[in-house]
């Protein structure tokens, strides 16, 4: 008898998520030395993390032996200060991806049906189908959430909606009028999950409290991946009902967050001049990588995320180009972009470095 006979069905059909590629991995493959790649793959912040998050990881490194705080106590409550929310209204997860999960975990069986944007950050997928769930996907509409559309796409089956503003990987976003009423507008029966992974890349970010005030089954998502810098620590929390949250923590694995992670994540949240010079940096980015596409005739969509989607035609051959001179990019064909990449701003000097690859890699080496 194969093992596999044994398995569930959906495991056997279940996608599997697709990460960039490390630097190691690029390195060994084409005989690189590691110094010289740039990753601007995975929307990593090429700033690191606060110099305050780096000592207080190693403080609490010190500590290996004991298992860290189960209930993420301090990290919650430093969490309630920032949104003015009380600290039983949050649950912190192994990255908001765990958190997506523990959705699943709580509220998804077969027969139920998610809505979804398309495209969009694909867990939202792969978790709908590991639950046995149908994903309904509603196409963009300008490259943002058509949100007239996912609310026409609502049944009496419908359990659960995502929205991610900024959305993955388009970079755009909904405004906080369109969040606020495309939300008040659902039926009861819907818990709606807003993923704000990169809002802190936002000037005005869209404020979302007033949902969870008024008692909507809603969550909101967010991470220390991106713009705090923490992504290889995997800390990432949600905030909505002390309700919603219990149900979250009654399917969540005791001690799923580190103490690394949390140390770092309390720390990460003081620095506000780190985070704030790191968006600052980011906007220059974006208008730095905005202006050679223009120059260079390459289409793009206009992002407010840490990240930017660029057609480049032969987007396979382009990324393969680019890793052999050391600058790793995401393709997007999993996405149903064949024709587009996907690029990390990075620093000033690396987003140059990205700007003469590509241009050297569509044989267009003048940027006049």
């Amino acid at each position: 008898m194969k093992l596999e006979s044994l398995a569930k069905r959906s495991v056997l059909t279940q996608p599997t998520y697709e990460p960039g590629k490390p630097i190691e991995y690029v390195a060994r493959e084409l005989g690189l030395d590691p110094a010289g790649i740039i990753k601007l793959a995975s929307n990593e912040n090429p700033f690191g993390p606060s110099p305050k998050a780096i000592l207080a990881a190693k403080l609490a490194l010190e500590k290996s032996e004991l298992y860290p705080d189960g209930g993420c106590y301090d990290l919650r409550h430093r969490l309630a200060e920032r949104h003015g929310l009380g600290a039983e209204q949050f649950v912190v997860g192994n990255g908001s991806n765990e958190i997506i999960e523990l959705l699943g975990h709580a509220f998804l069986e077969a027969g139920d049906e998610v809505v979804m944007a398309v495209p969009a950050f694909v867990v939202y997928k792969l978790v709908t189908l590991l639950f046995g769930a149908t994903a309904v996907e509603v196409p963009l509409r300008d490259w943002r959430h058509d949100l007239p559309a996912m609310r026409a796409a609502v049944t009496p089956r419908t359990k659960m909606v995502f929205v991610c503003s900024p959305n993955n990987p388009t970079g755009t976003s909904n405004t906080e009028i369109e969040l606020l009423a495309f939300v008040r507008g659902l039926p009861e029966h819907v818990v709606v999950v807003l993923d704000e992974a990169y809002t802190e890349y936002v000037a005005q970010s869209p404020d979302l409290r007033p949902l969870i005030i008024e008692g909507r089954k809603v969550i909101c998502l967010r991470t220390f991946s991106k713009i705090f810098g923490l992504a290889s620590l995997r800390v990432g929390y949600g905030y909505g009902s002390r309700e919603l949250c219990a149900l979250l923590n009654r399917v969540r694995q005791p001690f799923n967050v580190n103490a690394l992670g949390q140390a770092a994540a309390i720390a990460a949240l003081s620095d506000t001049a780190f985070s704030e010079a790191c968006a600052a940096n980011n906007r220059r980015g974006l208008v730095q990588l905005e202006a050679a596409c223009r120059k260079l005739s390459l289409e793009f969509v206009p992002s407010v995320a840490n990240f930017i989607l660029i057609k480049v035609g032969p987007a396979a051959a382009v990324f393969d180009r680019l890793q052999r001179q050391g600058i790793i990019v995401r393709p997007v064909a999993s996405y149903g972009l064949p024709e587009w990449i996907r690029v990390t701003v990075g620093t000033a000097e690396q987003n140059e470095r990205l700007i003469a690859g590509i241009a050297a890699s569509l044989d267009r080496r003048t940027l006049c």
